[in-house]
């Protein structure tokens, strides 16, 4: 019996968006072999916006769907993070 063990990843980042700082909530996570990250966000209602995003051509972008353009804006940002989050995890490991 062979066991597997596979690191969670999970991060929050403050990122200014539609003029304010939004606490953006990430999780990395595998389905039918591909990675995706799952990011939620809460808007000026208190609703959570939920939404995906994967990796495409070295960067990493939201999955179509409808989102407010304050998310949509911030898709750069966004994949930077990811990418700084993933580059120090591969540097911190034991």
């Amino acid at each position: 019996m062979q066991i597997r063990f596979v690191k969670n990843i999970q991060f929050t980042r403050l990122i200014k968006a539609d003029g304010r700082l939004r606490e953006f909530n990430f999780r990395k996570m595998t389905l039918l072999q591909e990675t995706l990250f799952s990011i939620d966000v809460v808007d000026d209602r208190g609703n959570r916006v939920m939404f995906r995003m994967r990796k495409e051509d070295n960067e990493w972008v939201i999955i179509a769907q409808p989102l407010p353009a304050w998310v949509l804006e911030q898709e750069k940002v966004l994949s930077d993070m990811i990418k700084e989050e993933l580059n120090a995890q591969t540097v911190n490991v034991y």
